[in-house]
Order: C-alpha cells, then structure tokens, then sequence
C-alpha cells in the first residue's frame, strides 16, 4: 500500500532507459525536503506498486525543474504591489 496518491504514470518505453538505475541515485538527486518524502513513500509502497513508484520518483529527480528554479528564479517577476492596490476606492 502506498501512502502516496494514484497519480498516472507516464508510458514508459523499454528501449528507454532511464538515467537513474537505482534507488540510491534517485535519492541521490532529489532536494532534502523531497528525500524525506521519497523514503516514507518507499517503506509504505507494496513490492507489485515499487516499479511505478520508482518511475515516478526517478522522473521528479531528473526533469530539471529544480535547476531551472535556481537558474533564474525571479525573473520577470515584480514584487511589491498586488493588483487590488491600483484599484480605484469607491
């Protein structure tokens, strides 16, 4: 049983390897935070539902959204105003 929700996995395709082959190189790439998440979910997963979950967590560790985060993380943002400050009082 898995404490995690049935999220859908993505098609995987055999001749597609993925570049994380074990369980300590998935850990091994995700933040600290998400570690500590990854090995609640890994006790609790049942041994038929393990292959999916290690998909989906090997994919989370290798999409590059965290180094896009750290590359520019504000950028074009505007911090300082909200919306509703610029509306007319009535």
């Amino acid at each position: 049983m898995s404490t995690a929700p049935n999220l859908p996995v993505p098609p995987h395709r055999p001749d597609e390897s993925h570049p994380l082959r074990t369980i300590r190189e998935i850990r091994a790439s995700l933040p600290q935070d998400q570690a500590r998440h990854f090995d609640a979910e890994l006790a609790d997963t049942d041994i038929d539902a393990l292959p999916a979950m290690l998909h989906r967590w090997a994919t989370l560790g290798t999409d590059g959204f965290l180094d896009f985060l750290l590359s520019t993380p504000f950028e074009g943002l505007e911090f300082g105003s909200r919306s509703y400050d610029e509306a007319d009082p009535e």
